[in-house]
């Protein structure tokens, strides 16, 4: 493919991300992995590359972030997440650079703005929410990591309540008995 050849993939694949994003925003809580979108643009525009997702995806998801600010829609690139952790990309601080908002400090920070996002894409394009409008919430993926983590997380030792040390295996406080 040459460079203008390049450019015009891009172009159509990001018009062809939008649509996909769109539909994937009729559905509450629904996310797409960054695969599973590129292969939907790539058979849905019938332009197919060899070049590795991550070489092109983040140019064409450019796209889709200026033309949503743009027509004023939300950032449907918040329902673009990894495979691995269901978390939004690196890329996404275009969101908050083409709204001139200012960055984010840290990736949970990151997900909560994602989260909040992806509100917004379904309240906007029309998925069955429910009562009371709905609730930003993480990808389920990076959702159910969390609370993995927070299972293992060990729970703190019972501690008496009169002097505040750590109890004994017993449960009985040495010094206040």
């Amino acid at each position: 493919m040459g460079q203008l050849d390049a450019q015009d993939a891009r172009k159509r694949w990001a018009e062809e991300a939008y649509s996909v994003l769109i539909d994937v925003a009729r559905t509450y809580h629904a996310v797409i992995t960054y695969k599973d979108l590129a292969e939907a643009i790539q058979a849905r525009s019938g332009i197919r590359t060899q070049v590795l997702l991550h070489n092109w995806i983040g140019p064409v998801l450019g796209r889709v972030v200026r033309e949503a600010h743009r027509r004023g829609d939300p950032p449907l690139t918040a329902l673009v997440v990894h495979t691995d952790d269901g978390m939004v990309g690196a890329g996404y601080k275009e969101v908050l650079e083409t709204a001139g908002q200012p960055p984010v400090d840290g990736v949970e920070e990151r997900e909560r703005h994602a989260a909040e996002a992806r509100l917004t894409c379904y309240q906007r394009f029309g998925a069955t929410l429910p009562a009371g409008g709905g609730i930003a919430a993480l990808a389920p993926k990076h959702q159910a990591a969390i609370e993995r983590q927070r299972g293992q997380t060990e729970t703190p030792p019972p501690v008496c309540t009169g002097c505040f040390v750590e109890l004994p295996m017993t449960g009985v406080c040495d010094s206040c008995g």
